[in-house]
């Protein structure tokens, strides 16, 4: 059953937040720059309203996220964390002496009560509603790029990652307390994952029998983890490794196993859309959601920035087509018009190591140019080689490579007229008063992976991640704003 909405905290001892937390302290502003109450109005149809036992009220849990993204802890340490800090409680419209709710149905509201998109796709309106009554957006242009975050998981089996984790937890407690060497419990023998998950609840009830080793923070990080991985898929059906996870690349010696989340931002830094992919997705695989997302969140669009990426033919004339202008150096090797695309369908362009991304993930090894190099009216063609011993094994070669050949290519042939339109353009001052502007969305990126969590994720599966993306984009947006009211009120003075 819901519970009515909490409008007064009634205590005698409400007047140590006004000496603890100063006027001037991020968490009261992020506390009074909005009224959280869409939130339980958007999660009511989730609860029964007269029947069952008392939910805890959803505003709290959904402001705990937020807090778990910027505190980068597990459910348990944040919980524990906020028995002791005012600044949480007061956040959480808790009463100094309250206590705070039980981790695991942090865990549990995370994944039954948001668990489909609506709500997600309404926080990023819900901040530029705010942006706009500030009068703090001023500009009709967008600065698009995607960042990655690393699944927790990686490509390993559940068994490896649970003998992986429970051997470091050991290994902890044993350099704290030798003793334990010959307490623990007996390992698995067999390759029954079931085993395994027996053998580190076996493991974690053993260490928290001993009170002892709550005073040692190197070892209770890693029980939580360990703990919260066992629990995510006991209690959800979860496998313990990520399967929508992909493997993405950064350069043409470097990789990551997990997602990307695209956005797109105003000049001001305020994040206008965002579209959560797995790993493997070019970068320009959602320009033109990011547009329609920015315009029906209320945010008008006649100017798109981006780098390399974002100047594929495709862009081009969505931007023509759409009256808007793409602000992006052209690189060759985006744009469609390739003689092989009939049977190399979803292969994409890897704007930052300079090569093709077959079906299967894996990369180009080598790439050979042709053509009109030093004449741009005839056509420019470049082929991409790949490593043909992947591609004898690979589970999508049917239709794409021929059995017995000896190599496996991709040849790309640039269309002249557009690219030329584009290269035009790039050569005057108002592209070049533009672009300078694109630095912007790198300091977003690195701010929501350092500052919000988005380094790794906290859970599995695509969905998991659209909902850390977009919370951790909430706070963001709030924060930016607080900063700029700030920025405003300092110049007033």
């Amino acid at each position: 059953m819901l519970p009515n909405q909490e409008k007064l905290i009634l205590s005698e001892y409400i007047g140590i937040y006004d000496v603890i937390i100063k006027k001037d302290h991020w968490i009261r502003k992020l506390h009074d720059i909005i009224d959280y109450d869409f939130i339980y109005e958007e999660l009511k149809d989730k609860y029964c309203l007269d029947n069952g036992a008392m939910a805890y009220n959803p505003i709290k849990l959904f402001k705990l996220l937020m807090l778990k993204g910027k505190y980068k802890l597990s459910d348990r340490d944040l919980i524990e964390r906020g028995e002791t800090d005012m600044a949480i409680k007061y956040f959480l419209d808790l009463a100094p002496e309250d206590n705070m709710p039980h981790h695991t149905l942090l865990t549990k509201f995370r994944k039954l009560r948001l668990n489909d998109d609506y709500l997600l796709k309404k926080l990023i309106v819900k901040t530029l509603d705010v942006a706009n009554e500030l009068e703090i957006i001023k500009t009709k242009t967008i600065i698009v790029d995607s960042t990655h975050t690393k699944s927790v998981y990686n490509p390993k089996t559940p068994i490896e990652i649970l003998t992986e984790e429970s051997k470091v937890l050991r290994k902890t407690v044993y350099e704290i307390k030798p003793e334990y060497k010959s307490m623990m419990p007996s390992k698995p023998t067999s390759r029954d994952i079931d085993d395994y998950i027996k053998y580190c609840k076996a493991l974690i009830e053993l260490l928290r029998s001993d009170e002892s080793l709550s005073f040692y923070n190197a070892i209770t990080e890693k029980l939580n983890y360990l703990e919260e991985i066992v629990n995510d898929d006991i209690e959800n059906k979860l496998s313990l490794n990520d399967e929508e996870a992909r493997i993405g690349h950064k350069t043409a010696d470097t990789s990551f196993f997990g997602y990307k989340t695209h956005i797109a931002m105003s000049p001001e830094r305020i994040i206008t859309a965002a579209v959560v992919s797995t790993g493997d997705k070019a970068d320009n695989a959602y320009t033109q959601e990011l547009i329609e997302q920015s315009v029906e969140n209320g945010y008008e669009v006649n100017t798109l920035i981006g780098d390399g990426a974002y100047s594929g033919k495709d862009d081009l004339e969505y931007g023509k087509e759409k009256n808007i202008k793409i602000v992006s150096k052209t690189n060759s090797f985006v744009y469609s018009g390739n003689p092989t695309a009939s049977r190399c369908q979803g292969f994409t362009f890897n704007k930052d190591a300079g090569m093709y991304v077959c079906t299967a993930g894996h990369m180009s090894i080598r790439k050979v140019r042709n053509g009109g190099k030093k004449n741009p009216e005839k056509a420019q063609q470049t082929t991409f080689f790949f490593d043909v011993n992947k591609c004898k094994v690979c589970p999508y070669k049917e239709g794409c490579y021929s059995e017995g050949s000896k190599t496996k290519t991709y040849t790309f042939r640039l269309p002249s007229k557009l690219h030329q339109d584009q290269v035009d353009f790039q050569t005057r001052e108002e592209f070049k008063e533009l672009y300078k502007e694109r630095y912007k969305i790198e300091a977003k990126n690195s701010e929501l992976k350092h500052s919000y969590g988005m380094t790794k994720t906290y859970t599995s599966g695509l969905f998991g991640m659209q909902l850390q993306s977009i919370i951790s984009i909430f706070t963001a947006n709030l924060k930016r704003i607080i900063t700029i009211e700030n920025e405003k009120s300092q110049d007033n003075k």
